[in-house]
């Protein structure tokens, strides 16, 4: 029997996008250039410590692009690069699907 290989780029793609928090990170930068604190707040149960070690990771990949203004006090901020930008209409095809299949409690649907 012959079994499909996994293409190399998806399963790299996938790791990164796998683990815990990226992609509610880089969805809530879909809604422009963020403050770390404006990130932490906006995704519950993320530590600060995580969505740092994440913001790196991301930033490594290409996938957002830290901006450092040298105002007093110094003002940093995170924002997609194309790459990044290029994931938005997954979260729309996975917002339809999710929209159709999912169920949720109604106390969650009202957070």
């Amino acid at each position: 029997m012959n079994i499909p290989q996994m293409c190399p780029r998806f399963e790299k793609a996938m790791e990164l996008l796998s683990k815990r928090w990226t992609v509610l990170i880089v969805f809530q930068l879909t809604n422009g250039p963020q403050r770390f604190v404006a990130i932490e707040n906006s995704i519950p149960n993320l530590s600060g410590k995580v969505l740092s070690d994440r913001l790196k990771e991301l930033e490594e990949e290409g996938i957002i692009q830290r901006m450092v203004y040298p105002e007093k006090p110094v003002r940093i901020e995170y924002s997609l690069t194309d790459k990044g930008r290029d994931l938005a209409p997954l979260f729309d095809h996975i917002g339809t699907w999710a929209t159709r299949w999912i169920e949720v409690l109604p106390a969650l649907e009202k957070q």
